[in-house]
């Protein structure tokens, strides 16, 4: 059996002038800075909705009226079971679990104007004033 070395707790140096860095700690700062500021470092749109007691959206995020084809005007008012695929979700029982729960994670299977399903992953809480924020990422399209 071989002998194990014994735990040593890293050494961290510090630098009092960036002077003092290493040439290759500069590199690796400089390649960072370079790909943080150049286009194509994207960050992922955040898809937000608000839905009331009845299942109608109250308040949508830029983001998701442009993923799902809609104005705001049109979703506000709208029920989120409009924007359901057909035969996915067992819509009252899931909602009936959810406001049992206050909170709910998982995939959805939305469809946009066009017709185009869109396979999202959702995160929902119950918001102190009751209604429902969702936060989306998708996960697919074109099914």
């Amino acid at each position: 059996m071989s002998k194990r070395k014994p735990y040593a707790r890293p050494s961290f140096i510090h630098y009092e002038s960036g002077a003092e860095y290493p040439e290759r700690t500069r590199s690796i700062v400089k390649t960072l800075r370079h790909e943080l500021e150049a286009a194509k470092f994207e960050v992922k749109p955040q898809y937000v909705t608000v839905v009331d007691s009845d299942r109608r959206y109250v308040e949508v995020s830029d983001s998701f009226c442009q993923l799902v084809g809609y104005q705001r005007e049109e979703l506000v008012g709208k029920r989120y079971d409009d924007l359901t695929a057909p035969n996915t979700n067992d819509i009252p029982t899931v909602f009936e679990l959810f406001q049992k729960l206050g909170y709910m994670h998982g995939l959805w299977l939305l469809v946009s104007r066009e017709g185009t399903r869109i396979l999202v992953r959702y995160e929902a809480w119950i918001r102190p004033d009751s209604y429902i924020e969702g936060h989306m990422d998708v996960v697919g399209a074109r099914y």
